[in-house]
């Protein structure tokens, strides 16, 4: 978290780091004290941490990914899993839109290109607008839907596939993710990461998206099938694709370095000041409302 969050957590506790080999020894003699947990999304905490954690009352997650934590197992041991929902959905949003323009009119190419010095000695190839263009959601949560309002004000229309029915939108639902990549000229994929949503974009989907489909994921590389994927966009199965999360990220697969018409971003969909500011006050509100006997606002098990 920034820096002045993490001076306020000093503040307030006595706050114990798990990732500095420094504070091992104090770490092991503190567990049966530890009351909170403060952790990311992409990190959450094991199973066998919680275990070893006997007076823990809440896991704060600074994110809105639960998929590294069990819920289940958390409340079992009436441990309230909290994230932050709402202060990141703008933003995250707003990546998926960048990574769209920036595929469809080849930034990340143009820049290289200008950089090497090819301009004005070889051609550069024409872009896609996306005014006209039809955009698949692939899970219409609050992100979802902001990202869907985005792509309204660029001339496209909306369609969207989400596991439970959604009665707020107008929008047109499609009766599977096959279904919504068949109709869809750009994929967003902003589901949940679950065991039940892993690899939900395989190849059966990437070929609905079909040739000339663009495929956006600012969801968790594990909602994607990356062999797929890799297939697709190396054999042209689609056009490209614009990805800010992957699997085993920081260390993600080589083969992406080299795929053709990719923008690839290092997770940074929530990645702004703004934004981090409001996500690492709402991690101290959750925690300071649990030390203060009150259920944690945003909890989510």
């Amino acid at each position: 978290m920034m820096q002045f969050i993490e001076d306020k957590l000093d503040a307030a506790y006595t706050v114990h780091r798990m990732y500095d080999p420094n504070q091992k020894t104090s770490l092991e003699a503190a567990l049966p004290r530890i009351k909170a947990v403060a952790t990311g999304g992409g990190t959450g905490i094991t199973n066998e941490w919680i275990e070893r954690l006997p007076a823990l009352g809440v896991i704060a997650i600074n994110g809105v990914g639960t998929d590294k934590v069990d819920l289940g197992f958390a409340r079992s041991r009436n441990i309230d899993v909290t994230t932050t929902p709402g202060v990141l959905t703008d933003d995250v949003a707003d990546t998926g839109i960048a990574l769209m323009l920036a595929a469809l009119r080849h930034v990340a190419r143009g820049d290289a290109f200008v950089r090497e010095g090819r301009w004005g000695k070889e051609p550069f190839p024409l872009g896609h607008s996306p005014k006209g263009k039809r955009v698949g959601i692939l899970g219409l949560g609050q992100i979802g839907k902001a990202f869907g309002r985005r792509a309204e004000a660029f001339g496209m229309s909306v369609r969207y596939w989400n596991r439970s029915p959604v009665k707020d939108t107008a929008w047109k639902s499609c009766a599977s993710p096959v279904a919504l990549a068949e109709d869809s000229d750009v994929l967003c994929v902003i589901i949940a990461a679950t065991a039940e949503t892993r690899d939900i974009v395989d190849a059966e989907v990437l070929k609905a998206l079909g040739p000339n489909g663009l495929l956006i994921n600012i969801a968790r590389g594990t909602v994607v099938d990356e062999d797929a994927l890799l297939a697709a966009l190396n054999g042209g199965t689609i056009a490209g694709a614009g990805l800010d999360v992957f699997v085993n990220e920081p260390n993600i697969r080589e083969e992406f370095f080299s795929a053709p018409n990719t923008v690839l971003m290092p997770h940074q969909g929530s990645a702004t000041v703004e934004t981090r500011v409001a996500m690492g006050e709402l991690v101290l509100a959750n925690i300071a409302a649990h030390f203060a006997g009150e259920k944690p606002p945003t909890t989510v098990n």
